[in-house]
């Protein structure tokens, strides 16, 4: 099996530097909890293990060919992302509130960095929303299908040589968000701040809003 290795290496590794909505949930994750964090990376990667099985199996080009399709994985990826900026914003809104108030901040074990919940239940759902934004990403289902074979060799096993690359895209992506986990969760003791919690919570829920909406613009 003969693939042009170098190239592709290059093209991942630019593809995990540039922020996208899965980079964001990892990181405002692992600046939640450490557990959520490293829940939220491995989910980001099975979601990327999904698309690498349909693309193997050729569900990633029936997908990609057939625009009602198409359109609903990018709608459910956007709504989700969306939702998880709704919910950032609502939850920062109701701590201000509370705060301004005299009691303490809430503790629902999906709300954010108050989260008192075990760290399997922060694992858990770190896992669901890594999980749920990269396998609801349309553009990674087209990484698969369109950009992937562009480094394959004609004259061996397109699959197995998918499953080659795409194992090596897994495999990268874990030890990068695990390096951005250990980083994002230094970040913990200045957002233990409430006022910089706060700030924190409205950007990083605005801008799951605005991904959101700029993923269901796209053509």
């Amino acid at each position: 099996m003969s693939v042009d290795l170098v190239g592709f290496l290059a093209v991942v590794l630019v593809a995990y530097v540039v922020p996208g909505p899965d980079f964001l949930v990892v990181l405002r994750s692992a600046t939640e909890h450490p557990s959520k964090g490293r829940g939220a990376a491995l989910g980001a990667q099975a979601g990327l293990c999904v698309h690498m099985l349909a693309a193997a199996t050729g569900l990633s080009l029936i997908a990609a060919r057939s625009p009602t399709v198409y359109d609903a994985i990018k709608l459910l990826g956007a709504a989700y992302l969306v939702y998880l900026g709704v919910r950032a914003v609502l939850a920062a809104r109701r701590a201000a509130r509370e705060r301004l108030a005299g009691r303490a901040t809430p503790t629902d074990p999906e709300d954010g960095p108050a989260e008192a919940g075990s760290g399997k239940g922060q694992w858990r759902s770190g896992f669901t929303q890594g999980f749920l934004t990269n396998v609801l990403n349309p553009k990674a289902a087209l990484f698969f299908i369109s950009i992937l074979p562009q480094f394959v060799n004609g004259g061996g096993s397109m699959t197995r040589q998918i499953f080659f690359l795409g194992t090596l895209d897994v495999i990268i992506g874990v030890v990068y968000w695990f390096a951005l986990v250990a980083v994002a969760t230094r970040l913990r003791a200045l957002l233990d701040r409430p006022k910089f919690r706060h700030r924190w919570e409205l950007t990083t829920g605005w801008l799951f809003i605005a991904i959101g909406i700029g993923v269901a613009a796209i053509a």
